[in-house]
């Protein structure tokens, strides 16, 4: 049987860079090595580009973000238009071609991977891709369009006020209070896994939390604090998506934070499947499969919501490309939900094909005069 041809794309110029090889790790060691063929590209800090086929070139178990992008590796480009979806890397300043891939699994959690810029890069280059495309990436990226979109479509969201670099000095803490009470969060508008996230409970911990924000993007959220449990349901499909059973995170920390979500193992409970009522549990799921749909978001996503005392459900956001680690809600959802890693990974790969197979039925010309 012929293989399948996957590149794991991974790493790149994101505050999530290390994650991402984490990530990438676990993908790789769950592929069946008789059903595919696996090509490592890695993307470093300063977007060079990498090829190398040796699990080396991963994060060697630690969380010290490590990586050998240049121990033995080529640099690689991807060339839009290039015969046979191949990749390319100079020596001698020559391009040599060193194969073609099927599909791309992209595991860039973060900015240029989950923003709908390689996304952008891969359909130029015509080649099918695992996950949400350009337009589903970017909005699902952006927390500010995110909850406009959602508060359009009559799904209840956090009240926010948002602010970019430049309209800092008119930024006011007594409107903020004003406005959505205390404490609140305030967060980049562009970044995930609460990086840059601050929880503001005074004056003078608020101008910090906007440096804080601004230092990962030019624009942030202001946003209410939601009490209630953080509950996270899991989505896999194109046109016709299905949800997970609904997991709680029980952070042990102040709130969810980076380091709690993947380096710490002890940073947060992750109880699967929650501790809710029937009901409310298919209340969730079907609040995700409608939040995917009007995201415009294919292939996988995870939806995160707060549940009030009063079982009210609040999207917080959604999540193109989850976490794939070894502590990661994402597939631990489905291994619950009876889809194992491996098979979570073969699903995602054909949702890949069957959508890229969909779009090249569509015409590209159009003829005027018959």
């Amino acid at each position: 049987m012929k293989k399948t041809k996957v590149g794991i794309l991974f790493g790149g110029k994101s505050t999530e860079h290390e994650v991402s090889l984490q990530s990438a790790k676990n993908i790789l060691d769950a592929l069946d090595q008789e059903k595919y063929e696996v090509t490592l590209i890695g993307i470093d800090k300063e977007g060079h580009w990498y090829l190398n086929d040796n699990s080396r070139f991963l994060l060697r178990g630690d969380a010290s973000g490590q990586s050998l992008f240049t121990e033995g590796a080529k640099n690689v480009s991807l060339v839009p238009g290039s015969e046979n979806q191949q990749l390319v890397y100079t020596a001698d300043r020559s391009p040599v071609g060193v194969g073609d891939v099927d599909v791309i699994f992209p595991v860039l959690h973060g900015s240029y991977g989950e923003d709908g810029t390689i996304q952008g890069l891969l359909k130029l280059a015509n080649i099918p891709f695992v996950g949400a495309g350009v337009l589903g990436s970017a909005i699902g990226m952006d927390k500010d369009i995110t909850k406009r979109i959602l508060r359009d479509a009559g799904i209840p969201i956090a009240k926010f006020l948002v602010y970019y670099s430049w309209e800092q000095a008119r930024i006011n803490f007594a409107e903020a209070v004003d406005q959505l009470g205390l404490p609140f969060f305030v967060k980049p508008a562009n970044a995930g896994s609460s990086v840059g996230v601050s929880k503001v409970i005074n004056e003078a911990g608020f101008h910090a939390a906007l440096q804080g924000a601004f230092t990962f993007d030019n624009k942030l959220l202001i946003e209410e604090y939601i009490a209630g449990r953080e509950i996270e349901c899991a989505v896999l499909g194109n046109e016709a998506p299905i949800a997970s059973t609904v997991g709680e995170i029980i952070a042990q920390q102040d709130f969810y934070s980076y380091a709690a979500k993947y380096l710490n193992e002890d940073g947060a409970v992750l109880e699967i499947p929650a501790n809710l009522p029937a009901g409310l549990v298919e209340k969730a799921q079907m609040l995700a499969l409608k939040t995917f749909r009007v995201l415009c978001c294919e292939g996988m996503a995870r939806v995160d919501f707060f549940l009030r005392q009063d079982n009210q459900l609040i999207v917080n956001e959604i999540n193109t490309i989850p976490g794939f680690t070894k502590i990661s809600m994402y597939p631990k959802l489905w291994e619950i939900s009876g889809v194992s890693y491996g098979e979570l990974i073969d699903r995602l790969i054909q949702l890949a094909l069957e959508r890229y197979g969909r779009e090249q039925r569509l015409k590209t010309s159009y003829e005027i005069f018959r």
